[in-house]
């Protein structure tokens, strides 16, 4: 099979998101039917959108048939964290090539969050291990949420605390971070951001001035990390 050593490697690496986009996409689904929408919206936007938390967002969009302007603005807000994700990854997606409009497409917290963690085999073909990567992790997702509108279309369910499973799977990756980098440091600076903007920022901008705060301190602690991980 072609590139079978890649989508081997890809598929081990990816187990921990399968458990829990699969939960999640599940009560993503469950939640739009819930709503009295078809369930083939959830495949669609799966397959076009592949956003979690906005996707989400989006059935309130629907709700109150916000305006195109607000969506968009909405939108960009909620996935403003993805940019700074995608300029770490220059180096690793250079000779994507062809490859890297999807992966581009497809990068959420979670693949971020495995591509820079586990320690990646020098035999592999990494522009298609990044690729198998990105496709499992989406297929999940899509699998997930078709599969919670099916049964949510079918049979009533308490879709309450559900939305949890996505904190869990952030909880997972956070940990696996701290054991590459054994540094104390940026997950210090995490909570110090993080604090700053629950308390002075009102909740509908928090993610995009946590990260804020979070880059700036790591800029001008920029030397101090650096040298406790070497």
């Amino acid at each position: 099979m072609t590139h079978q050593r890649e989508i081997q490697a890809a598929f081990k690496v990816s187990i921990p998101v399968m458990m829990g986009y699969s939960v999640l996409g599940f009560a993503f689904g469950l939640l739009l039917v819930s709503f009295d929408y078809s369930w083939y919206l959830a495949p669609l936007m799966s397959i076009f959108i592949y956003a979690g938390a906005l996707q989400f967002v989006a059935i309130n969009f629907f709700n109150i048939k916000a305006g195109l302007i607000d969506i968009a603005i909405a939108s960009w807000f909620v996935n403003l964290r993805q940019s700074f994700y995608g300029l770490s990854l220059l180096k690793k997606y250079k000779k994507a090539g062809k490859l890297k409009f999807y992966l581009i497409f497809g990068l959420t917290d979670e693949t971020y969050g495995l591509l820079t963690t586990i320690d990646e085999d020098k035999q592999l073909k990494k522009e298609w291990y990044y690729f198998f990567l990105t496709l499992f992790n989406q297929s999940y997702w899509l699998a997930g949420s078709t599969l919670g509108a099916i049964v949510g279309s079918n049979i009533e369910f308490n879709t309450a605390g559900l939305e949890f499973s996505l904190t869990a799977l952030f909880v997972v990756l956070c940990m696996e971070q701290y054991k590459k980098l054994k540094n104390n440091l940026p997950f210090i600076i995490a909570i110090i951001a993080s604090s700053l903007a629950l308390v002075f920022i009102p909740s509908d901008k928090m993610l995009v001035f946590s990260i804020a705060f979070s880059l700036i301190f790591l800029f001008v602690l920029k030397s101090k990390i650096e040298a406790k991980h070497e």
